[in-house]
């Protein structure tokens, strides 16, 4: 029997601004990351995307959405933003910024608001599988609604993993 899916922040969220969505969990696997999500579904991991949070010289923080096979150049996110420096967020920061914990952060339903960007390539997929707001908890959807419900800004910081 399939676990009944959670209701949290994300999910809350994404009822609220009328997206359309499918739910899948699967069984976490510490430190699996995108390899073991899009295992367990069966679905191409370039498909899942990543929500991490990144944050400013300044310390101010940002979520970046970019696909799972894929790293963010932080330089390129930089340049392309106009700041001199954007690093990973430390797991403890990053978890109070965006209200979830490790594993389970998703770009909708965040804690406090900030700035949302996402790989340009991520918006010419035909469908998306990204957290839900808990470890182990996907949701799917059409790549639009980062841009219209989460007002995600394109960016093209996209680095193959093997570089």
């Amino acid at each position: 029997m399939t676990p009944k899916p959670p209701v949290t922040a994300a999910v809350r969220a994404l009822r609220a601004a009328a997206v359309a969505f499918d739910t899948h969990t699967y069984a976490y696997v510490e430190r699996g990351g995108t390899a073991s999500s899009s295992a367990a579904l069966g679905v191409p991991e370039h498909h899942v995307i990543k929500t991490l949070i990144f944050e400013t010289g300044r310390g101010e923080p940002l979520c970046v959405l970019m696909h799972g096979d894929r790293k963010v150049s932080t330089k390129e996110l930089a340049r392309q933003l106009g700041e001199k420096l954007i690093r990973p967020s430390e797991p403890t920061v990053a978890e109070r910024h965006s209200g979830y914990q490790v594993g389970g952060t998703s770009a909708f339903g965040l804690r406090r608001a900030m700035p949302i960007y996402v790989e340009r390539s991520v918006l010419a997929l035909p469908r998306i599988w990204m957290n839900g707001g808990k470890r182990g908890f996907l949701v799917s959807l059409a790549p639009a609604a980062l841009t219209t419900a989460l007002g995600a800004v394109a960016v093209d910081v996209a680095i193959d993993v093997a570089n």
